[in-house]
């Protein structure tokens, strides 16, 4: 990892220097140009300049088109195999007979997963901004899951409903059977789903950084720009912030994958670093991802739902019960 830095590194003074047709150019005058660049490109949006933003708009349409056409014409075998599956798929949904059971049953465990993982997505995909949906979706699903294993001493909730409504199953459960092993056995198809779905989530700062590490350009976000400031200034950095990202970054940066395990495996809000650090050093793909998906989808997601579990458990809440009870006779 080191030595892929050091080569880019190498690689990028180069590209500063040089100039058309091999002449040196002054750093700063090179960031003068870039400044200018960045500030020209951050005022072509659609409500300032709405023509040259749709022209911009339809070349690159244009452009990318062009580039998957002729991919695609250099594999035919391929396409013509993915059409040949598609097209047995369709008949397979479409036509009557006595598999419509199966295909009925995994068309809803595939929507079932589909939806956890979106929702894992949108929780982790916007560089920090994502949406809050273990807090919104997950959290309660398990909670719901907890309070009616206790209230029908069974996990066996029948499917319909579940996990739409939870409806006790017609025989009694033994008071006293639920474990807390049993709740995280219910439970797990969707969280691992939604821990999937964040580790998908963290691949565009990677990518991101990737693409202008290798390119030598520098994107207009305001996260990769603070990353490289940071690199700038890693010595004089003072204030807390800066050193938690700093120690993320070393970490990622030197340990290597179980480093990026370590980040992923607690809820870390400098996970975005994370990834672009990985981008930025040239990490491998499979090294990030595995280590992300391992760290977000089985170790993070068990600590959550233990979390959660534990905090909605039956005796746990006669406990908080009997202790305010206690505190309000007391005062």
């Amino acid at each position: 990892m080191a030595e892929n830095g050091k080569n880019c590194d190498q690689r990028r003074v180069a590209m500063n220097k040089e100039q058309y047709n091999g002449s040196f150019t002054d750093p700063s005058s090179m960031n003068e140009k870039k400044r200018r660049d960045r500030e020209e490109r951050q005022n072509i949006v659609l409500w300032r300049q709405p023509l040259i933003t749709l022209q911009y708009f339809s070349l690159e349409i244009l452009v990318i088109l062009k580039e998957w056409t002729s991919k695609l014409w250099h594999r035919q075998s391929i396409v013509v195999s993915f059409l040949l599956l598609l097209a047995v798929l369709i008949a397979t949904y479409y036509v009557e007979g006595a598999h419509q059971q199966y295909v009925q049953r995994i068309e809803k465990q595939f929507l079932l997963y589909a939806y956890w993982i979106g929702l894992g997505i949108l929780s982790s995909v916007g560089l920090g901004t994502g949406l809050h949906t273990f807090l919104l979706y997950l959290g309660p699903h398990i909670a719901s899951v907890t309070l009616a294993a206790y209230e029908c001493n069974s996990v066996n909730f029948p499917e319909p409903p579940y996990p739409d409504q939870i409806i006790c199953p017609d025989e009694e459960g033994i008071e006293g059977t639920i474990s807390l092993w049993s709740i995280i056995s219910k439970v797990r198809i969707e969280a691992c789903m939604w821990g999937i779905g964040t580790a998908i989530g963290e691949l565009p700062p990677y990518f991101m950084a990737r693409a202008a590490r290798l390119s030598g350009a520098e994107p207009d976000d305001e996260e990769y720009q603070e990353f490289e400031e940071m690199l700038e200034h890693a010595e004089t950095a003072q204030d807390f912030a800066s050193r938690a990202k700093l120690a993320v970054q070393n970490l990622v940066q030197k340990v290597g994958f179980f480093g990026i395990l370590a980040c992923a495996s607690i809820p870390n809000p400098l996970f975005d670093l994370a990834g672009i650090t990985c981008g930025h050093f040239l990490v491998p793909f499979w090294t990030f991802f595995g280590a992300t998906l391992i760290g977000k989808a089985i170790i993070k997601m068990h600590i959550q739902k233990i979390f959660v579990i534990i905090t909605f458990s039956k005796h746990i809440v006669e406990q908080m019960v009997a202790f305010i009870g206690y505190w309000e006779a007391a005062t």
